[in-house]
């Protein structure tokens, strides 16, 4: 087969011309290799294209640009926790899990499950996931673009008759909020499967004033912390959790390749922050004797930002005696998303966002963080607060769950002839995903997507339609190898 391969031109995978000459090279040699191979495998659906590029590509892109239209806001892609776009995203997928062949149904928090139940249906179970929710002004394929390739892929094996083959249950689960936007909670559909969300959770409130319990029970749910346990899954009954995501990052586009696999996800926290000062009017009270609250949240922003530019300034830091290595600082990202002045000037609240891959700096960090605010306040004769929102550890993927992962990237990619530089490379995560909250539960693993220019939770969030492909292959090589 190596007279066949093609060298891709060193240019952009994103531009045009470089598409067009893509898609051309990739006719050409699914064509060669449908006539090689004189199989028929395949042929049920997609025309003899033992790749599968009707089911794996063209209908995933077209489902995922339809659920990408389901939205809270006009003009936009906005989807959060059991908002009513949502719960028409949940009737769209549940009909594209009949479609596959699956049993479907919605658990107590809002996610949705497709499940096949194999011919040894004591077997564990392996879960394929991600989220159904979005950002507010978000792109298309964060979230959907996983729960719509598992979905594909199994749809593959219920065409040409192998669903029967498979030895243990597979389940697609699509998470009804990963993002946190609407009750600042992050992970609260894969939490309550993995047993981790506390009922406690039931009694937060959105910016509305409405209480989750009350969103629940809006939509048919019971809301109860009884009903939480009837989520929670057994570990014994769980073989491993597997997640395909865009990676949110520059780096499989830097080396072009389409797939990488994650070793481990950062670890986060997200505080509230309030600052309360004094209202006074602006041009008679002298500038020593002011409680500006703005200037104060001023001030701790640009010290936050200082913390994670500069940790080894304000942390031990020495590889030789036990304090923070250069690596364990790697990876360490702080920032504001948000900020309010609420309901009056003399009130600031702002959001903070702190992630690493070393749980011990994450911790530091917000320690002096803390430390060097409440200096701060009492300088500028204002009360401050930090409330902690959410806090996740720092996640490890299974070593032996991501080479089973990488193997069949690997042939998926051998498949398509892409001029690999190299190995599938192996990825850090700085972002949040599922298999955070499922680690809690059984071994994880994950694939990453490369998007052009790294960017999400953007409307110019991209991914190649063949890098869906790509995608749609490896999960089929790994359900085909691993259960």
């Amino acid at each position: 087969m190596n007279s066949m391969a093609f060298s891709l031109p060193k240019i952009s995978p994103f531009s045009p011309i470089f598409r067009l000459k893509t898609l051309i090279i990739v006719s050409i040699i699914s064509c060669a290799l449908v006539f090689v191979s004189g199989t028929d495998r395949g042929s049920v659906g997609n025309g003899g294209d033992e790749l599968y590029r009707e089911i794996l590509r063209d209908e995933t892109v077209e489902r995922i640009k339809e659920l990408g239209k389901i939205s809270d806001a006009d003009g936009f892609l906005e989807r959060t926790f059991l908002s009513p776009a949502s719960i028409r995203a949940i009737e769209l997928i549940q009909s594209w899990m009949m479609d596959a062949g699956l049993k479907t149904w919605v658990d107590q928090m809002g996610n949705v499950h497709g499940r096949f139940e194999a011919a040894n249906s004591t077997a564990e179970t392996l879960l394929i996931g991600s989220h159904l929710d979005t950002v507010i002004d978000a792109g298309m394929y964060d979230g959907s673009m996983g729960v719509v390739c598992a979905i594909s892929a199994l749809k593959v094996f219920k065409l040409n008759g192998m669903l029967g083959e498979l030895q243990r249950p597979v389940e697609v689960i699509a998470f009804s909020d990963e993002e946190g936007v609407r009750f600042q909670t992050t992970f609260l559909g894969s939490a309550a499967v993995a047993g981790i969300l506390s009922g406690s959770a039931l009694q937060i409130s959105d910016k509305s004033g409405f209480k989750m319990q009350e969103v629940l029970r809006e939509n048919s749910l019971d809301a109860t912390e009884e009903s939480l346990l009837q989520v929670k899954y057994e570990p014994k009954s769980v073989w491993g959790y597997v997640e395909v995501h865009i990676e949110q990052g520059p780096v499989l586009e830097s080396i072009g390749c389409p797939l990488g696999i994650v070793q481990g996800i950062a670890g986060q926290t997200r505080l509230k922050v309030t600052v309360k000062g004094s209202q006074g009017h602006a041009g008679t009270v002298p500038m020593f004797m002011r409680q500006d609250p703005m200037v104060a949240s001023a001030e701790l922003i640009v010290l936050l930002e200082s913390l994670c530019k500069h940790p080894e300034s304000f942390l031990a830091y020495d590889d030789q005696c036990g304090g923070f290595t250069r690596e364990s600082l790697a990876g360490l990202v702080c920032t504001v998303g948000e900020i309010s002045c609420w309901p009056s000037a003399s009130n600031v609240n702002f959001t903070v966002d702190i992630r690493a891959m070393d749980d011990t700096v994450r911790e530091a960090i917000i320690f002096e963080f803390s430390k060097r605010l409440d200096k701060i306040c009492d300088n500028r004769m204002v009360n401050c607060s930090t409330e902690n929102k959410h806090t996740a550890k720092a996640a490890n993927c299974d070593s032996e769950l991501s080479l089973q992962l990488k193997h069949a990237a690997h042939s998926a990619l051998k498949k398509m002839m892409v001029d690999l530089q190299g190995d599938v490379p192996l990825l850090m995560s700085g972002a949040g995903h599922d298999a955070i909250a499922m680690s809690h539960l059984t071994k994880v693993g994950m694939i990453f997507v490369r998007c052009r220019g790294g960017v999400s939770h953007s409307p110019e969030e991209y991914v190649l339609d063949d890098d869906i492909w790509a995608t749609g292959l490896a999960l089929l090589q790994f359900l085909e190898t691993s259960t």
